[in-house]
């Protein structure tokens, strides 16, 4: 009898990879939109990058809870997961002393 553990863990991994692709895809888009319409979202950056921050790292915390158990994650998932916490722990640092000094 054959197990379809292998074939679902790949893919499992061709989701993640995916999901991967589909987010930078989603930050590059942002980043240029951000550079295209620049003065004219002047006003609202901040608030949207604190939206952003936050909806984002609430869907990691929540997807990675979910997952947790399911099946096992490949090794660049749970690095990717902890950098981009990493990064997120930093930009809000960042924004906490570019508040504090104005």
């Amino acid at each position: 009898m054959h197990s379809t553990t292998p074939s679902l863990t790949s893919k499992g991994s061709r989701l993640k990879l995916a999901e991967l692709t589909s987010g930078i895809g989603a930050i590059v888009l942002g980043l240029g939109l951000g550079v295209v319409a620049g003065r004219l979202l002047a006003g609202i950056g901040l608030p949207l990058l604190i939206s952003g921050l936050l909806l984002h790292g609430w869907g990691m915390y929540d997807k990675h809870r979910l997952e947790s158990g399911a099946v096992p994650q490949p090794w660049w998932a749970t690095a990717l997961y902890w950098i981009c916490w990493a990064l997120l722990a930093g930009l809000a640092a960042y924004l906490l002393l570019t508040l504090g000094r104005s």
